[in-house]
């Protein structure tokens, strides 16, 4: 991780320094907390080039404009989803939240809603545009790794519902202390926060289709998907979010 670290300072300084049509400046994409300012509208979404890696995955160049930027971005997703499209019909209402667990693999680009070690659902997602970096400081664009619960529900968010995560804990905060001590990110770096699970605004769908790394730490999910997912959780859930998921963080029957 540590390496990692380094790496993401090094490509903090160079955005900043180099900022050119195909590079997105930190400060043009907040996290998508409540209340903060707006991501700039992404218009003109388009794929250039697409094909398979031999891997299970698909390589995509995709296209976009930003505020005055045209973007050229290549994604890497998932052909299909790691346990296959879960639609297992159960009745929200009657779900014991507390036994709803939420596990988001970065690495697969989904998030997998357990109960009672079944998986009900299996969601595309996706993150910032460094998707399999843990987060090291504000303003990196990672999504943490760790586990986590929700705090609180926002029903009206500007990317249709938001559900904000305990980031930082004591856990962050203890990893975020170790790194400074060591000298990996700067001194004066700040922690971060307003981490979260929400949607996309309106027709923007395809952002996570194709995998678009346009957050700044939180995780996004397809409109119809964080609306249902918003029946399912609740204040307490439980939020684990790995680089790859193994079955014993699962905890889940596949």
């Amino acid at each position: 991780m540590m390496l990692q670290c380094k790496g993401v300072v090094r490509s903090l300084l160079l955005l900043f320094f180099l900022c050119s049509g195909t590079l997105v400046s930190f400060a043009q994409l907040p996290d998508a907390a409540p209340g903060k300012k707006a991501v700039s509208p992404i218009r003109n979404l388009k794929v250039l080039s697409e094909e398979p890696d031999g891997k299970g995955n698909i390589v995509r160049v995709v296209q976009y404009t930003q505020g005055l930027m045209r973007i050229t971005e290549t994604t890497i997703t998932p052909r299909v989803l790691p346990v296959g499209s879960h639609y297992l019909k159960f009745n929200p209402d009657t779900l014991i939240k507390d036994s709803v667990r939420l596990v988001v693999d970065k690495s697969r680009r989904c998030l997998l809603v357990v109960y009672r070690r079944h998986v009900l659902r299996a969601y595309k997602a996706t993150f910032g545009p460094n998707p399999l970096s843990d987060k090291c400081m504000e303003g990196d664009r990672c999504t943490p790794e760790g586990e986590f619960k929700i705090t609180s529900l926002n029903p009206r968010s500007k990317y249709n519902k938001f559900m904000l995560l305990n980031y930082p804990n004591d856990k962050s905060r203890a990893k975020f202390n170790k790194l400074k001590e060591s000298g990996i990110i700067p001194k004066t770096a700040r922690i971060g926060g307003d981490i979260g699970i929400h949607g996309i605004w309106a027709g923007g769908d395809d952002m996570i289709e194709l995998g678009v790394g346009w957050t700044d730490g939180c995780v996004a999910l397809k409109n119809k998907d964080i609306e249902e997912l918003y029946s399912i959780c609740g204040v307490g859930t439980t939020v684990v979010i790995v680089r790859e998921h193994k079955t014993k963080v699962l905890g889940a029957k596949l």
